[in-house]
């Protein structure tokens, strides 16, 4: 089965956020919100806190949009505090990082790399009924673009908001957009 399009299934993870306790988020306490699971493979590594780092500059930007961002990792919530105690780019950051250390996130998304015990880089944007909307899986090597995300995600919020009207190739906010039918068939 296809992840696109599926809902998200049952978690339970204990996450870590700046300034507050740790506290448990389920996929009940994403209901009626837009979700991002912001999957890296550690904490303490190099590509991973320079995508982090440019996720944290959007944040208030997707939060305006009501989206809520989770970066997500197979480390624990212990060590994610650790490593926000320790880096100034990853202390500055104000979104909730879950732990992931039973892996049941990683293969509810299916990104566990088998034997290995990390999470692939993977990005999932959930709508509000828990269905998956948007992914993007990279090589360990290629950090991803947090620009790049949140134009998809007002694609996303976009078509939902506008039923029957979709978004052509590099749609930005206020740009036209089309209604499929017969006569746009070849003529695109």
């Amino acid at each position: 089965m296809g992840i696109i399009g599926s809902t998200l299934q049952a978690f339970t993870a204990t996450a870590y956020q700046k300034g507050k306790d740790f506290f448990d988020v389920t996929e009940a306490d994403l209901a009626g919100k837009w979700s991002v699971f912001f999957f890296y493979p550690a904490d303490f590594t190099f590509v991973c806190p320079t995508e982090l780092e440019d996720m944290g500059e959007k944040y208030a930007t997707l939060q305006g949009m009501g989206v809520e961002v989770y970066a997500v990792s197979t480390d624990t919530h212990f060590s994610h505090k650790a490593w926000a105690d320790t880096s100034d780019k990853i202390g500055k950051l104000t979104f909730p990082f879950l732990g992931d250390q039973n892996h049941v996130l990683s293969n509810n998304f299916g990104v566990l790399r088998e034997g290995v015990g990390l999470a692939d880089r993977a990005t999932f944007v959930v709508d509000p009924d828990g269905v998956i909307q948007i992914m993007e899986i990279t090589c360990e090597g290629v950090g991803r673009n947090a620009n790049e995300l949140t134009r998809k995600i007002k694609a996303a919020q976009y078509v939902r908001a506008n039923p029957g009207q979709v978004c052509p190739a590099a749609w930005e906010e206020g740009a036209e957009t089309l209604a499929p039918s017969l006569d746009l068939v070849g003529k695109i």
